[in-house]
């Protein structure tokens, strides 16, 4: 059984979070404040307002030190608290209140959540009941692996999923490796056999593969989800907000087709290793065995996971284009908060998936289900456990966030849309949404996915106004795309921890990973097309 300890010790402590040591680091410590500089000094385009100048400067310099990790990535969000007062961009109090908006506090609420799991097992309990109910052969294992990550990441960060899925697997793959091809016992293990190696790289590339793209199936999936939500919400506040359910009417069967499609292309080829039929369902039935019967603090942890996705996802109305599937409980909290005397046109803005995020986390701090040796109570969370949340990505989130205030009030939106205009005017919609799609894909192969979805997003906005197309039919696809990067270590966190396991070579992860970075280009579009366009009842051009 992998312990809490044991999972700590294969985390990496700053979660990309540290300044890269690198001549590339030292390059962008200096690169960022010179581009700065000459954007400041730069005689002003056409039509660009002077603090909009100011706002573009300070956009690039952190762009350009998010791209190259000159300094820590929280810390570079940090600037515009510091630049945006000192240049005349927005007041001290404007670009703080930036800082903590309703999506960092979903961010924080998931992720005490996704603690509460960790903390209990759950996690490994869920893994191992997905697996031994796929079946042992080679294929469907690594099925079983993708499909457990798959879940749990659409709920957890897909950082903290491979964290907990890769210990698994690596334990299953060393079993493996010990077992003789024949029934001699001092015949080779399997590891010496060729097929084993493309298991081997199936399964670990697999869990990757698997974290991102059930990450990107849900709005708490991934923090680059959160960051469209609270980009949109700011951008266009008279618009209707984009719920949990209607995110996962399109994205979800997006999401499993892709994992499909992804397990296809990693199994593609692969023959069983000899012997290997002699290995069944019997492993992983020991270790459930090994972790006992669920105790108390697993179950109530499942009952409020459980009770946690589905307030979500019935917190609005489950709708598809005009049709209503499944009348949501906000409706009725809406008609309860106006009996407390909120005006009729703001009761259904009072309730978000944060507060249900945030009212669960809360819970958990309060609810008692075990005692110590020495009679102590234990609660289902508590505060020192909650030092594992990657504080930084909520700095990340507010510089994101105060880059798109900032984008609306200096206007600079505005005249980033009318030249991209000029350049997209009269190509198709669907050319406009391929390109936005392979645009995101690669380029956060090389760059935060966050960071990039904060830099690219209010840009797009502003440029589908212009272009007279509505902002999420390029804004939601950008949003997806960034969370597609599967061919470089340093795409995705997922990506780094599996190619640190030793197990895959770069050319390999990057001949899959092209591969998948193609499909998803096209697998997006065609969800576009397919189920988010009828589902949102955009209009197209």
């Amino acid at each position: 059984m992998v312990s809490e300890a044991n999972l700590n010790e294969l985390e990496p402590a700053s979660h990309g979070e540290e300044a890269n040591p690198g001549w590339i680091g030292f390059l962008g410590r200096a690169l960022g404040p010179i581009v700065f500089l000459l954007i400041l000094w730069a005689p002003p385009p056409v039509g660009l307002a002077p603090a909009a100048q100011r706002l573009l400067a300070v956009t690039l310099w952190m762009a350009i030190w998010w791209v190259t990790q000159a300094v820590p990535i929280a810390a570079t969000s940090l600037l515009p608290l510091a630049l945006f007062p000192l240049l005349g961009i927005q007041s001290a109090k404007t670009v703080s209140q930036s800082y903590l908006g309703d999506s960092s506090f979903l961010y924080l609420g998931g992720f005490i959540i996704a603690l509460g799991i960790e903390r209990w097992g759950l996690h490994r309990r869920l893994a191992l009941l997905t697996v031994n109910a796929t079946g042992t052969t080679p294929r469907h294992i690594v099925l079983g692996f993708m499909l457990a990550t798959f879940g749990l990441s659409m709920w957890i960060s897909n950082t903290a999923t491979t964290l907990l899925m890769l210990p698994i697997a690596l334990a299953l793959l060393k079993s493996l490796e010990e077992i003789p091809v024949a029934a001699d016992s001092n015949a080779p293990g399997l590891a010496t056999d060729p097929h084993f190696a493309h298991l081997a790289l199936a399964l670990t590339l697999g869990i990757a593969y698997a974290a991102s793209i059930g990450g990107l199936a849900t709005l708490v999936g991934t923090p680059t989800n959160l960051a469209f939500i609270d980009i949109w919400n700011r951008s266009f506040p008279d618009q209707p907000a984009i719920s949990a359910s209607q995110w996962m009417l399109t994205w979800t069967p997006f999401g499993f087709v892709f994992l499909l499609c992804a397990w296809w292309i990693l199994v593609f080829g692969m023959q069983t290793p000899a012997g290997f039929e002699r290995f069944d369902r019997s492993y992983f039935r020991k270790q459930l065995r090994e972790l006992g019967p669920m105790r108390f603090a697993e179950w109530v942890m499942l009952t409020l996971f459980i009770a946690t996705a589905l307030l979500w996802l019935l917190r609005t109305d489950f709708t598809f284009g005009d049709w209503v599937l499944v009348r949501g409980w906000g409706g009725t909290m809406a008609r309860w908060l106006e009996g407390l005397g909120v005006p009729a046109g703001k009761s259904n803005e009072y309730i978000s998936d944060a507060t249900v995020a945030m009212a669960v986390a809360s819970l958990m701090f309060v609810v008692p289900v075990s005692r110590t040796n020495r009679g102590q109570v234990r609660y289902l969370m508590d505060w020192e456990t909650t030092s594992r949340i990657p504080w930084g990505i909520l700095l990340l989130f507010g510089g994101g966030f105060a880059i798109a205030g900032a984008f609306e009030s200096t206007k600079l939106s505005e005249w980033v849309g009318s030249v991209f205009r000029h350049v997209a005017e009269g190509q198709p919609t669907w050319v406009l949404v391929t390109a936005v799609c392979t645009l995101l894909t690669f380029l956060t192969e090389f760059t935060s996915n966050v960071a990039t979805v904060n830099t690219v997003l209010p840009i797009i906005a502003a440029a589908s106004v212009a272009l007279g197309v509505d902002p999420r039919l390029l804004m939601i696809p950008a949003t997806v795309s960034a969370s597609c990067a599967f061919m470089l270590p340093i795409g995705t966190p997922p990506n780094a921890i599996v190619f640190g396991t030793g197990r895959i070579k770069m050319v390999q992860m990057a001949g899959y990973g092209l591969i998948l970075n193609v499909l998803g280009v096209i697998l997006a579009v065609t969800a576009v097309y397919v189920l988010m366009i009828p589902q949102l009842g955009i209009q197209v051009p």
